[in-house]
């Protein structure tokens, strides 16, 4: 039987998001992140023998994994790409610990990033290129707003079938950029935010604010997993992974089952089970946060409160790092920033600062376990994490 724990996580490597990359292309970004977690791993490069990408944001993705492969000199025994949209990163995560445990590597490279346009999504042409047939042929038409429209139709519905209020909502947009003042490397780290200014930001799609809505920048990041054999002492406190699940309900929003209850519920319960454990005993989360209204339907859905009160939960619940529930403590993507289509890495690479104790003035204390969750699409796909200090 598959057990989990036999990988862990060794090393990590991550780029400041940046606005401007000044000439870049993805594979510069993604060498530069796979060299500090090698460093960080304490390898070598000629120790990579698997690799797993996302897929870039600009680039072709013909013949992706080979591209990345030949610019970084590697000669991988096992490669692939990963596409689950916001769920890749995570995907990967699962997928190289599959790979190690199953013996096809021993040191598994995953790398997400690239050069993202912050103007995508407002071009006929960027929309298209992130949408289903079905998308295109009936609901494009209407003049939809890319996945803008989608996410304030789930938070608009929640508000009508549970009281779920815009001040509640904004208290996660708040929290998050606490966090990010204590990361210097977030995008947003300078100005503390009220859930008044996010009110005051102004609607993009209703009843979204612009400042629940996550931010575009350019990025990457690279996560080592290996055997936890004696075959090498690790140079890092080592994270094991407990479990993972992921789950899938649609592509287009026309088709979700509902739209208050995500694909994450499935997803969570799988990687409690094959992780042995239950919510009660997560000290921290790491959950995709590309809207306001993401993060508190992925409480609810993975049991943190029951369905309905998530808006409750999130008003009366500390979620900063100082909190008692520490939420995207790097400050998410909302105010760290989304580096790439893939940005989860970074929920990813905070839970394994945070459980190293490597977090410096945001670092939780007392944290053994945490849940990272990847959201792919429109609450589309979902991939759960459980992550443990070794």
């Amino acid at each position: 039987m598959f057990r989990p724990e036999h990988s862990v996580i060794l090393g990590i490597g991550e780029l400041k998001p940046s606005l401007d990359v000044k000439g870049q292309i993805s594979l510069d970004l993604l060498a530069r992140a796979a060299v500090l977690a090698i460093q960080d791993a304490g390898l070598d490069k000629g120790d990579i023998d698997g690799l797993l990408v996302c897929p870039p944001s600009e680039d072709s993705y013909f013949l992706w994994p080979s591209q990345v492969a030949e610019y970084l000199q590697l000669s991988p025994t096992f490669m692939n790409m990963v596409e689950l949209g916001g769920a890749s990163a995570a995907g990967c995560i699962a997928r190289a610990s599959l790979m190690v445990a199953a013996g096809l590597c021993r040191y598994c490279l995953c790398l997400s990033g690239g050069i993202w346009d912050p103007q995508v999504f407002n071009t006929r042409e960027g929309k298209t290129a992130v949408m289903s047939q079905a998308e295109i042929d009936y609901e494009l038409p209407y003049g939809p707003m890319g996945f803008n429209s989608g996410y304030a139709m789930i938070a608009r519905r929640h508000m009508h079938e549970y009281g779920t209020t815009a001040e509640q909502l904004a208290k996660i947009a708040v929290d998050q950029r606490t966090n990010a003042l204590a990361n210097p490397d977030a995008l947003f780290n300078r100005q503390p935010l009220s859930i008044q200014q996010v009110l005051d930001s102004p609607i993009v799609v209703d009843p979204l604010h612009l400042l629940e809505i996550v931010r575009p920048c350019s990025g990457a990041a690279a996560v080592i997993v290996g055997n936890k054999g004696p075959h090498r002492a690790p140079a890092h406190t080592p994270v094991i992974l407990r479990g993972f699940g992921e789950a899938y309900t649609h592509n287009s929003i026309a088709y979700a089952p509902s739209l208050t209850t995500s694909a994450i519920k499935a997803a969570g319960e799988r990687a409690f089970r094959m992780a042995q454990l239950t919510v009660k005993d997560i000290d921290l989360v790491s959950l995709y946060d590309c809207y306001t209204i993401t993060v508190l339907i992925s409480l609810e859905d993975l049991g943190f409160c029951h369905k309905g009160e998530g808006g409750r939960f999130v008003e009366r619940t500390d979620l900063t790092y100082k909190g008692n529930l520490p939420c995207n403590t790097h400050g998410g993507q909302l105010s760290f920033g989304q580096p790439s289509f893939a940005g989860g890495m970074s929920h990813v690479i905070e839970a394994v600062r945070q459980l190293r104790g490597e977090a410096g003035q945001r670092q939780v204390s007392n944290n053994r376990r945490a849940l990272v969750n990847g959201n792919g699409g429109t609450m589309s796909t979902q991939c759960c994490l459980i992550l443990e200090r070794g």
